[in-house]
């Protein structure tokens, strides 16, 4: 999402190539990281082109507007077919890992989502994930703690890497209002076209 110590070339500076290109800008270009995705996750993404629109999709996103779904292919099936997971995150920056609790702890934070079993491959889960806060690899944390860790998630407990280094994490949707005209906004993107999530049936 945004430039690291590898060098690699961001996706924000990919997309400013293009409003410069498309929008024939001069100069520099304005884009604001508005969410981020951890890097192996694929989906849906947002940028904010002016000033004025990232202050107001950061407050959408503080106060929680904006309705984002993910989709997640996980080892093991969880005992409930839906549910709501509740557990407090503590950080470790020198693994960017987070640990996860079920008790409040010093500088743990509280974290929520709800899940759905909503498909099956032949040995995989499809979960269906939305977040009710938005917290340091919440959804690979939590899911692990559940014992169900996201296909190729090495990090947090799967058995084996995906080929392509990715984990099959994917964000599905994101719904809300738009920071200036005010109209509905509603994006999907559509799922890898390769590895892990092919031969997928959803209910």
């Amino acid at each position: 999402m945004q430039g690291d110590k590898t060098g690699d070339t961001p996706l924000s500076e990919t997309v400013k190539a293009y409003i410069k290109e498309k929008y024939a800008k001069p100069g520099a270009v304005f884009l604001g990281v508005v969410h981020r995705l951890d890097r192996p996750v694929s989906g849906v993404v947002v940028f904010a082109r002016t000033s004025k629109a990232l202050a107001r999709l950061n407050e959408m996103f503080r106060v929680g507007t904006v309705q984002k779904t993910y989709w997640a292919l996980v080892q093991n099936e969880p005992r409930e077919p839906e549910g709501t997971l509740t557990h407090w995150l503590l950080r470790n920056e020198k693994q960017n890992k987070s640990y996860a609790y079920d008790h409040e702890r010093p500088n743990a934070k509280q974290a929520i989502l709800d899940y759905k079993v909503i498909g099956h491959t032949d040995r995989f889960t499809l979960l269906e994930v939305h977040l009710h806060t938005g917290r340091h690899h919440q959804i690979r944390c939590q899911l692990a703690a559940m014992g169900c860790p996201i296909r190729g998630d090495l990090k947090y407990g799967a058995p084996r890497s995906n080929p392509d280094g990715s984990i099959s994490l994917h964000a599905r949707s994101i719904r809300f209002e738009h920071p200036v005209s005010h109209e509905e906004i509603y994006v999907e993107a559509p799922l890898p076209d390769e590895g892990p999530w092919r031969g997928l049936s959803k209910k």
